[in-house]
């Protein structure tokens, strides 16, 4: 029989260390710049950065039709919405293995006051959708000088 000394920074460490794994999964956002709500089939990944004059969004959509994802902006909530179709064999040779996600997904960002609802575009490039949100035009930063 084996004995193993207890050690209290052991558990801590095992405890820390599964803290990060739950932390670092998909489904954990730690973006708190912008809060988002998924509820979906399948979760596409997306970057939001912010430039100057505008918000760049792109979502990772490959093998979904454009005329298959709804992009819509209402009180400063990005919705994107959408659906990857699973294309069934009948050719009669039954798909060995499945592991490309498939189905209806749906990802709301909420944005800054500064985003424009009226100046939004959206379109598709090699399996990303880019969706640019222009910035109001009062909104814009400006650097201000410093007097001595």
């Amino acid at each position: 029989m084996d004995l193993t000394r207890y050690t209290p920074s052991r558990s801590l460490r095992d405890l820390s260390g599964e803290l990060n794994r739950l932390l670092d999964a998909p489904w954990f956002d730690r973006n708190l710049d912008f809060s988002t709500v998924e509820t979906s089939q399948w979760v596409p990944a997306v970057d939001i950065r912010e430039e100057p004059e505008r918000f760049l969004v792109e979502a990772d959509v490959p093998g979904v039709k454009p005329e298959d994802i709804e992009v819509t902006m209402e009180n400063g909530v990005l919705s994107i919405r959408g659906e990857r179709h699973y294309e069934k064999d009948t050719g009669g040779n039954g798909a060995r293995r499945v592991e490309r996600a498939h189905g209806v997904f749906y990802r709301r960002f909420a944005l800054p006051d500064t985003a424009d609802p009226e100046n939004v575009k959206a379109r598709g490039e090699n399996g990303v959708l880019v969706i640019e949100i222009g910035k109001r035009e009062g909104a814009r930063s400006r650097r201000i000088p410093v007097e001595q």
